[in-house]
């Protein structure tokens, strides 16, 4: 349950932002759109740093709300877009306003701290009897980072990669707008290790909202689209006759707090 973590927390882990990549008042211009973006609301508001968030105008409204309420400024792209308009507009405004851009499509410390944290957490619930592993890919680093590490202790361990049907880049196909917010941004990040994961799944807008409603009125959790999404690939691999008795982990990402206004609560 990513979703209940804070913000932040003491102990190493890889540097996302040196004391030396902002000054006190300098604009920080940064494209997010996962979790990392509510930390770093709160994270730049305790060190006095202004912090300009772009996205697609297709996210949430509780979204926007929520980063506005933490000081940061929110600069929408055309859904058209997709990622790549508001990482071009990022780029933009760093160039223009002084501003540094934490690049997570490309930090490879994004990745890091999966083979840290998450892979790690990981291992140890399961004790290492682990057969499956499932995860949306939106900057890539969640799979990207975790897989490597499982892989290497669990050899027979599969990746499975989740994107939205209607935006199937990573199967080669176009993007295309879609509903399932926080993976499918629509292009391939530079840091995801497109050798790691050994097969995609493709999740339709219904099927996401569907599981992620039914996690919460039979399981009493509280998740957002996209992990509906990840479950839902979950649920397809473990249907399969071959996998009965296996063991399979999936992310639950973000809250369904983030989605009041959208279809996921009609």
């Amino acid at each position: 349950m990513n979703c209940l973590f804070p913000g932040a927390r003491p102990g190493p882990a890889p540097c996302v932002m040196a004391p030396t990549d902002a000054r006190p008042g300098r604009s920080l211009a940064i494209l997010s759109k996962n979790l990392g973006q509510s930390a770093m609301a709160a994270i730049c508001a305790s060190k006095g740093l202004k912090l300009i968030l772009t996205m697609p105008e297709s996210m949430s409204i509780e979204r926007r709300k929520l980063l506005t309420f933490l000081g940061a400024k929110i600069v929408l792209t055309p859904a058209s877009g997709a990622m790549q308009g508001a990482i071009d507009k990022a780029n933009e405004l760093a160039k223009e306003l002084d501003g540094f851009v934490l690049q997570q499509f490309q930090n490879p410390n994004n990745p890091e701290i999966h083979r840290q944290t998450t892979a790690i957490e990981i291992l140890d619930d399961t004790g290492e009897h682990l057969d499956y592993f499932v995860a949306g890919v939106g900057t890539g680093g969640t799979i990207t980072g975790t897989s490597e590490i499982l892989k290497s202790q669990i050899p027979h361990l599969k990746a499975i990669a989740v994107e939205p049907k209607n935006s199937a880049v990573l199967s080669g196909e176009p993007k295309g707008p879609h509903k399932i917010q926080g993976i499918g941004g629509g292009l391939i990040p530079d840091i995801l290790n497109t050798k790691i994961y050994d097969e995609i799944i493709t999740i339709d807008n219904d099927q996401a909202f569907a599981m992620a409603r039914s996690l919460a009125k039979e399981e009493g959790l509280l998740v957002g689209i996209s992990s509906g999404a990840n479950v839902a690939a979950a649920f397809e691999v473990a249907s399969r006759p071959e996998n009965q008795g296996k063991v399979i982990v999936t992310v639950l990402c973000d809250t369904a707090e983030r989605y009041l206004s959208t279809e996921l609560f009609d």
